[in-house]
C-alpha cells in the first residue's frame, strides 16, 4: 500500500498499479463487510488522499467475499443514538463521504455484489460508474430503522432514477435488485454475478489509459447536478441525525437486534 493511505488501514487499499487503478476493498469478516467507526472514517476522507494521489487516475471501490456491505454497523448506530459527540462526528462524516467522492477529480467506480446497504451504499451509488451484478441487492433501511434517508439518496437518487421511483423505495425500503436498479437508472451497468469485479475493472483501466484532463472536467462539470443538490443534501443528514434523538430509531435497532418487525408506537 503506498504511504498516503497508511492513515486508511480500516480499508484494505491495493495500488495504484500500472495502469494507476487503485483498488479499495470494505472488508469486515463474518460481518458482511459492515462499517465501524473506523470504516466510517475512512470511507469519508480516503478520498481526498486519491485526488492528491499523482499516480492514482482511477479507484476501484468493492467489498470482499461477493458482499458489498451490509452497512452501518450496530454498535456505531448504538453509539450514535446515545452520544452527542458521535452524532455530530457522524454527521461530518457522512456529509464527507458525499462531498468528498463528488469533488475527488479520479474517476471512482463501485463493484457491487450481494447486498449494499447502508454507508456502504452510499459509496456504492456516489461512485461515478457503478457496476452491480444481476442479483446484488440495494437496499437503503433508512426509515425502517427510524430515521430520516440521510446519507446521500437526497442528493443522487431522484438525479439517477427520478422522483417517483426515489420516494418509493426510500419510503418502503424495499429491496432493489442489481437488474431492477439497472432499468430505473440507479446503476450504470448490470453484468452477470460472476462478471462484476472482471467488468469494473475493465471499465477503470479504460478510463485510466484516457484523456484525463477531458475525464476529470468531464466529471467535475456532470458533479455540478449534485453540488446544486448540496442544500437538500445537508437538510436530509442533519434529519436524519435528528432522528437518532428519537424514541422510533430506538424500536428499529431494537428490532434489528431482536430480529423482529419494529412497532413505531
Amino acid at each position: 500500500m503506498n504511504d498516503r493511505y497508511a492513515p486508511f488501514s480500516a480499508l484494505q487499499i491495493t495500488g495504484p498499479d500500472d495502469d494507476g487503478v487503485l483498488e479499495i476493498v470494505i472488508d469486515t469478516p463474518g460481518r458482511l463487510n459492515s462499517v465501524d467507526a473506523p470504516k466510517h472514517l475512512a470511507l469519508a476522507d480516503v478520498w481526498r488522499a486519491v485526488d492528491e494521489d499523482p499516480d492514482t487516475r482511477v479507484a476501484v471501490i468493492r467489498g470482499a467475499n461477493g458482499t458489498f456491505s451490509a452497512g452501518g454497523d450496530l454498535d456505531m448506530i448504538q453509539e450514535i443514538m446515545d452520544d452527542f459527540e458521535t452524532r455530530q462526528r457522524a454527521l461530518r462524516e457522512a456529509r464527507d463521504i458525499v462531498y468528498n467522492m463528488i469533488n475527488c477529480s479520479k474517476v471512482i467506480v463501485s463493484a457491487i455484489e450481494g447486498v449494499a446497504v447502508g454507508a456502504g451504499l452510499a459509496a456504492a451509488l456516489m461512485a461515478d460508474i457503478s457496476i452491480a451484478g444481476r442479483s446484488a441487492r440495494i437496499v437503503d433501511g433508512h426509515t425502517k430503522l427510524g430515521v430520516a434517508a440521510g446519507d446521500h439518496a437526497a442528493i443522487v437518487w431522484p438525479i439517477l432514477c427520478g422522483m417517483a421511483k426515489s420516494k418509493y423505495y426510500l419510503l418502503t425500503c424495499d429491496t432493489i435488485t442489481g437488474e431492477e436498479a439497472d432499468d430505473m437508472g440507479l446503476v450504470s451497468k448490470v453484468v452477470d454475478d460472476d462478471a462484476v469485479l472482471d467488468e469494473a475493472f475493465a471499465v477503470a483501466r479504460r478510463l485510466a489509459g484516457g484523456s484525463q484532463s477531458a475525464i476529470r472536467w468531464t466529471k467535475y462539470s456532470l458533479n455540478n447536478w449534485m453540488r446544486m443538490a448540496g442544500p437538500i443534501f445537508d437538510t436530509s443528514a442533519a434529519l436524519e441525525m435528528l432522528g437518532f434523538t428519537g424514541a422510533d430509531v430506538r424500536e428499529g435497532h431494537a428490532a434489528i437486534v431482536e430480529k423482529r418487525r419494529p412497532n413505531f408506537a
